[in-house]
């Protein structure tokens, strides 16, 4: 009985490529008519060349090896090892696993399947619109609640600028720092802690008691915004595959905030007629909410091959803080003290001074905190010009528009704000025609359509804001387009030219180019004004010398923030253009 056993199972190890689970192990088709038998039914059926009955793939041929008798009853699959069994086969664990991945919109490696529409993305979207929504409505709602807060606090109108002043310089100050840091330990980490800092920060004024602690409070908030606010646009970014609905979800992301940003002083005032201002503060508790569910349902965590994985270069970190920070301060000295004083001409040295250290630090260090060579590529360098010199813009001519309705023409401080509407409008309606814009020009011709606009309404109001309000309105409405599609556009350059594991503290380069830019196009407004006016802008009781003096002043405080923003957009030009054609830097 040994030879006719022997031959059996050797019949059966030489057809075992036939049953299902067999497929791992090298392919060799079976000779022609090769008989399969079934060990339980004792029908034999023979097998095509090469043909797998399971699969309709190719048979393979089993290892030779001799079973035990007792096994000669049992199914094929139990002459082979598990890693000569197939890895792919239905109802094995492994095949469970890979079909509950792609039911959740992943495919079987586990990289997540990109949204292929914004309501695919609905959770994730709406979790980053609260994000922006609360950077944009936070100082625009306590700004009107200033007056009642020194009231109750005691505050001097120092302590009071403190309160808005240290959001902004920490806020500005931490973003590089924090946007290298997520770029190493995870975007959605750090977004979700900030988001839980806020929270906390936001519920604690309801128990501040002085200036102080409210300084601190607003400190712990601008930290809490450094740590959200770049990550927004990274992950808005990164998760979509296609350009098109980056901007889609950008515009509809930014969109959110300056409707904020609009109804921030309306909805402000409308709350401190029935509730304490610590009201307006405790409202980001809800927002934080918001976005904290929203991210964690809507945004999976970053996979190990998005991260950066140098350390974090902490000299480079302090000195680049350092900068920023001094570069935020100087120009509110030069607004506050005038340029007479040393103390703006010192900070801004001392800023130019941290400045050129970081670079130096960076070009030296192993494993920078900025990789200077990519800031330095065309699609970046011109993405980050438009951002500054919309945001200039945009800063600059507020700042000059809002002075001169109410000094020059002797508008009320509520007739002044419905003046400054056209500019409100046109931030919040301009995002309908973003995508239709970007599909029919592309990403880089509208950046530089968006920045072009911003000159030509810098020029508009310079040379012709004095002649009526008709030309201020149609400077703001010029300069509110062209920050409206810089605003997304430039960004979503700045994404694409870094690397996958970069683009968070690309963010925060884009979010730090606009918050210092913005404090320049004030600082350079106000500093031309006083040099060129020379009397008191706290009352409008001027003579008619005065008010011809001050109209000339306005002029080139117009044409000055002209000439700076044209020179930010033409260098910008020029780069987006070796960008076009390929070239290095």
């Amino acid at each position: 009985m040994g030879a006719p056993f022997s031959s059996f199972f050797a019949s059966l190890s030489s057809s075992a490529a036939g049953y299902p689970e067999c497929r791992s192990v090298r392919r060799t088709p079976l000779p022609t008519g090769r008989v399969r038998p079934r060990l339980r039914t004792g029908v034999t059926t023979p097998a095509p060349p090469g043909y797998c009955r399971s699969t309709g793939g190719k048979n393979v041929r089993a290892p030779e090896r001799r079973p035990h008798a007792h096994t000669r009853h049992r199914t094929i699959r139990h002459f082979f090892t598990p890693k000569e069994c197939a890895v792919n086969v239905p109802r094995n664990r492994r095949d469970r696993r890979s079909e509950a991945v792609e039911k959740a919109g992943a495919p079987a490696g586990g990289s997540p399947r990109s949204p292929r529409s914004l309501r695919e993305a609905g959770a994730a979207l709406a979790g980053l619109s609260a994000v922006f929504l609360f950077e944009m409505l936070d100082n625009s709602i306590l700004n009107v609640a200033l007056p009642t807060i020194g009231r109750e606090l005691s505050a001097s109108a120092t302590v009071l600028q403190w309160v808005t002043g240290v959001y902004a310089v920490v806020f500005g100050g931490l973003m590089l720092a924090l946007g290298a840091l997520a770029d190493r330990v995870g975007r959605r980490k750090v977004m979700l802690v900030g988001l839980v800092l806020l929270g906390a920060a936001s519920l604690a004024t309801a128990f501040v008691t002085t200036a102080e602690q409210l300084i601190a409070v607003r400190a712990a908030m601008g930290v809490a915004a450094a740590m959200t606010t770049p990550g927004s646009l990274a992950l808005a970014f990164r998760l979509f595959d296609e350009d098109g609905l980056r901007v889609r979800a950008t515009t509809l992301i930014s969109t959110v905030g300056l409707v904020g940003l609009a109804i921030g002083p309306t909805a402000g005032g409308f709350v401190l007629a029935f509730a304490p201002w610590q009201a307006l503060l405790l409202v980001n508790v809800p927002i934080a909410a918001l976005a904290y569910l929203g991210i964690r349902r809507g945004i999976p965590a970053d996979r190990a091959d998005e991260l950066h994985r140098d350390p974090v270069d902490g000299a480079g970190a302090l000195l680049g803080t350092a900068a920023i920070v001094l570069a935020l301060v100087a120009p509110t000295l030069f607004v506050d003290t005038g340029a007479a004083s040393p103390l703006p001409w010192l900070a801004t040295a001392a800023a130019v001074g941290s400045a050129v250290l970081f670079v130096v630090r960076e070009r030296a260090a192993r494993h920078p905190l900025l990789d200077l060579e990519l800031v330095a590529r065309p699609l970046v360098s011109s993405g980050l010009a438009f951002k500054a010199a919309a945001s200039l813009a945009t800063a600059g001519l507020g700042y000059l528009v809002t002075l001169q309705l109410q000094l020059d023409r002797g508008w009320s401080p509520g007739r002044a704000a419905l003046g400054m509407l056209p500019q409100v409008v046109v931030l919040i309606a301009g995002g309908a025609v973003i995508g239709p814009l970007v599909a029919r020009v592309g990403l880089d011709r509208a950046a530089r359509l968006g920045a072009g606009a911003v000159v030509c309404g810098l020029a508009v109001y310079g040379l012709l804001g004095r002649s009526g309000y008709a030309w201020i309105a149609l400077a703001l409405v010029l300069v509110a387009a062209g920050m409206r599609v810089v605003g997304v556009v430039a960004g979503t350059n700045v994404m694409r030219g870094l690397p996958a594991d970069r683009t968070t503290v690309g963010a925060a380069l884009v979010d730090t180019a606009g918050e210092v830019a913005t404090g320049i196009g004030v600082a350079v407004g106000g500093t031309v004004l006083a040099a060129f006016f020379t009397g008191d802008i706290s009352t409008s009781e001027w003579s008619a010398h005065q008010t011809a003096e001050f109209r000339e002043a306005v002029t080139w405080a117009g044409l000055a923030l002209t000439v700076l923003a044209a020179t930010l957009v033409g260098w910008g030009i020029g780069r987006a253009r070796r960008a076009a054609a390929g070239t290095s830097p």
